[in-house]
C-alpha cells in the first residue's frame, strides 16, 4: 500500500525548493532602469570611430550594458559563417494585429503589470506573436531593425536538438548507442560511456560548470575555446572546441539526473555533422531555413580553427523565428509541406523523466523536464520551449494555437530570474487571444 505521507512530502520538498529558489533570485542585485541602458540613448557604437568609452568589442559583449547593443550584432565582432535562406520567396505572414499592451496580469509583488511593462522591465529586444498563425503583436526596441539577427545564445541547443532528433528518426542516429560510435577521439573524455541519449538530455557525468561568477568555471574555458571570449595572456588551456571536449573527464554517473552543460550540446552538433558529412549551418539551411520562406539568412559563430558553434552560436531574425515556431506548431508544416515529420515534434514534446529534472536543483521550474535539448513544463496546453541567456525565449502553445518569440539583453543571464514573470505573461497573452 502506498504511503499517503510521501505525496504530503513531496509537495512540502516542491514549495521547500520554490522558496528557495525565490530567496535567492531575490537576493540578486536589482539590475539598473532599462530605460537608462538603452544602447540608442547612450550612443553605443555610434560615430566612424566611436568614442572609447562607446566602444563594445568581443571582450566586453557579456559587460552589460554592452550585450544591448552587442546581442544584435554579433556578426560584427567576430567570425560567422551563413545560414543560406535559399532561393524561394519569403512565405507571407498574415498580420492581424491586436493591441495588448495594456493587458494586465500578475507581477513578481502581488500587484499587477502590464505587458508593455513587462517587456520595459525584462529589457526585451524584440517581441513577436502568432496567434492561428498569423502576427497580432509585434515589438523592437534597442535600435534592433526587423532584418538584424538577434544572437539566440542558448535557444540555439534547441535547434541542435531539432536536428538530431530528425536524423535519429531516419534511422541515421541510434540514439542508444555510445556517442563513441561516432566520435571516437571521445574514448579518453567523459563521453567515453555516455549514450547519445544521455548526451541528448543533458543526463551525462560530465566534470563541468556553467558557473558565470565563478571564472575558474569550465563555461569560461569553453567561452575561450569558442572564441567568444578573447583569453588573457597567461591561458594555456583549449582553443577549438573538440580540444576542450576531449579533455573534459567524467563526474559521476550518467543517466543518474539532468545537469545543464552547454558542453554536451557541442558533442551532439560534432556528432550529427560527423554522420552527415555536413556543416551545422548547411544542415540548418537544407533542412529549416531554406524550406520555412525565412526572409532573412540566419549565422552561426565559429571557433578559431573554423568550429561551428551549435550550443549558444546561432543568430536569426525575429520574424523568421516566428516561421520556424509556427511550424513547430502546425505539427511540421509549413506553406503546404512537411517539413517537420510529425514523429519528430512529437518525440520532443514528450520529454523526459521529471524525477531527474530535480537534480539540477532549478527549483523555478518545477514540473519541468529537459528533452532533446527542449524544455518542457509538462503543464495542461502541452507548451514547449527554447530558452537562451539574458531572456532569449521560444514558447510553442499549441491548445492555445500560439507561438511567442521573446529577444531580449536583460543583465542578469539567468533566464529562471525572470522564470515565473515570463510564464505569467505567457499565460495571460493565451487567455486573452482565446478569449477574443
Amino acid at each position: 500500500m502506498q504511503n499517503p505521507s510521501k505525496p504530503h512530502r513531496a509537495v512540502a520538498v516542491a514549495v521547500a525548493l520554490i522558496l528557495s529558489a525565490s530567496a535567492s533570485l531575490a537576493q540578486a542585485p536589482q539590475p539598473p532602469p532599462p530605460e537608462a541602458t538603452d544602447p540608442v540613448k547612450l550612443e553605443l557604437m555610434k560615430g566612424f570611430p566611436p568614442a572609447p568609452d562607446k566602444t563594445v568589442r568581443l571582450s566586453t559583449v557579456l559587460k552589460f550594458p554592452n550585450g544591448r547593443w552587442a546581442f544584435h550584432h554579433m556578426r560584427e565582432l567576430g567570425p560567422t559563417v551563413q545560414v543560406w535562406r535559399g532561393d524561394e520567396k519569403p512565405s507571407i505572414v498574415r498580420e492581424a494585429q491586436q493591441d495588448i499592451g495594456a493587458l494586465k496580469f500578475e507581477d513578481d509583488k502581488g500587484g499587477k503589470t502590464t505587458l508593455a511593462d513587462w517587456q520595459r522591465s525584462t529589457y526585451t529586444d524584440g517581441l513577436l506573436v502568432l496567434h492561428k498563425g498569423a502576427i497580432v503583436y509585434q515589438k523592437h526596441y534597442s535600435g534592433m531593425a526587423a532584418h538584424q539577427p538577434h544572437s539566440l545564445w542558448s535557444m540555439s541547443k534547441s535547434f541542435t536538438g531539432l536536428l538530431s532528433t530528425m536524423l535519429i528518426k531516419e534511422g541515421v542516429i541510434d540514439p542508444n548507442a555510445l556517442v563513441t560510435k561516432y566520435l571516437p577521439e571521445l574514448k579518453d573524455s567523459a563521453w567515453a560511456d555516455a549514450t547519445v541519449q544521455q548526451t541528448l538530455d543533458m543526463t551525462t557525468g560530465v566534470a563541468y560548470q556553467e558557473n558565470f561568477r565563478d571564472p575558474s568555471s569550465g563555461i569560461f574555458q569553453y567561452l575561450h575555446a569558442a572564441g567568444l571570449l578573447p583569453a588573457p595572456p597567461a591561458y594555456s588551456g583549449p582553443r577549438a572546441i573538440p580540444d576542450l571536449l576531449v579533455t573534459l573527464k567524467k563526474d559521476g554517473e550518467h543517466g543518474a539526473g539532468f545537469k545543464y552543460k552547454t558542453v554536451d550540446t557541442e558533442v551532439m552538433g560534432w556528432l550529427l555533422q560527423r554522420v552527415t558529412g555536413k556543416s551545422y549551418s548547411a544542415l540548418l539551411s537544407e533542412r529549416l531555413w531554406s524550406r520555412i520562406g525565412a526572409q532573412d539568412d540566419a549565422y552561426v559563430w565559429v571557433d578559431p580553427i573554423g568550429t561551428q558553434i551549435t550550443s549558444v552560436g546561432f543568430s536569426a531574425t525575429l520574424r523568421d523565428l516566428g516561421r520556424v515556431g509556427e511550424t513547430l506548431r502546425t505539427a511540421g508544416r509549413s506553406n503546404g509541406q512537411q517539413v517537420i515529420a510529425e514523429s519528430v515534434i512529437a518525440e520532443i514534446r514528450k520529454g523526459a523523466d521529471i524525477e531527474k529534472f530535480k537534480a539540477s536543483g532549478q527549483a523555478t521550474r518545477f514540473g519541468y523536464s529537459y528533452h532533446n535539448q527542449w524544455w518542457i513544463p509538462h503543464d495542461r496546453d502541452g507548451t514547449f520551449e527554447m530558452k537562451g541567456l539574458n531572456g532569449q525565449h521560444m514558447h510553442i502553445n499549441p491548445a492555445a494555437e500560439l507561438v511567442i518569440v521573446k529577444l531580449s539583453s536583460h543583465p542578469n543571464g539567468d533566464t529562471g530570474f525572470t522564470h515565473n514573470l515570463d510564464r505569467r505573461a505567457f499565460a495571460a497573452i493565451a487567455a486573452a487571444l482565446r478569449a477574443h
